[in-house]
């Protein structure tokens, strides 16, 4: 588009090929930048806690993993089954919030959601039906919805103060905090992030990895192992 100006806006200028300065050769240099812990200080933004919560694979898979490439080793620590009780755990820890579970593998989302009993939102939902559910979770009617990639983009669900990850795309710093961005619209209780991890697995060097950009604003992740045996 040619224009005498250019504006660019963005929470996340971050990419995993390192090619962050090719915006700037579209739009012009960067003239202001404010990390995301002073806009939460001033309120512009909810207080959020951020945990990584470590479990074991079972048993059953630990040789799978063992065999798989390297792709292969992600997808199992990533669909970890334990995972679903561990989302249980969080959520009844939380009744009085609205809560969204997001992850990446549409099979393990569909397992979820059965499990939890919740409302499944993917990029083959139809609109209409789409709008109905967080119309549903804006007003208090549905306290649980699992959501795929979707929720990485822009949705207004400004009530939402829990988010559970349950897998991602490897290592992507952007998406990470996409998905924190999606429970920080200012409101007057705090915002919780928690994301499980296998342990001992390649999806522990990969959330490291996804957590740099957060941590850089000023976010502290708390780790905690938690048996879901």
């Amino acid at each position: 588009i040619q224009a005498v100006r250019r504006l660019g806006l963005t929470a996340t200028l971050v990419r995993e090929d390192g090619r962050e300065s090719d915006v700037f050769s579209l739009v012009g240099p960067k003239r202001y930048d404010v990390p995301w812990k002073e806009l939460e200080s001033k309120g512009w933004i909810a207080e959020a806690n951020c945990y990584e919560i470590r479990i074991d694979l079972p048993t059953s898979l630990k040789i799978d993993y063992a065999t798989a490439d390297k792709r292969g080793k992600f997808r199992i620590a990533s669909e970890n089954p334990r995972k679903i009780e561990i989302a249980r755990q969080i959520i009844a820890n939380h009744r009085e919030d609205s809560i969204m579970v997001i992850g990446q593998y549409l099979d393990q989302l569909h397992l979820i959601a059965k499990a939890l009993k919740a409302p499944l939102i993917t990029g083959k939902t139809p609109n209409s039906e789409r709008e109905a559910i967080y119309n549903e979770f804006r007003h208090g009617k549905v306290q649980v919805i699992v959501v795929s990639k979707v929720a990485n983009f822009a949705i207004d669900l400004p009530d939402a103060s829990v988010a559970i990850q349950v897998s991602g795309t490897f290592g992507s710093r952007q998406e990470e905090a996409q998905r924190l961005g999606r429970i920080l619209r200012p409101k007057k209780k705090n915002s919780y992030f928690y994301t499980i991890i296998s342990r001992y697995t390649t999806e522990e060097a990969f959330g490291a990895n996804r957590q740099k950009f957060l941590t850089e604003q000023g976010y502290k992740y708390h780790i905690e192992l938690w048996d879901a045996s």
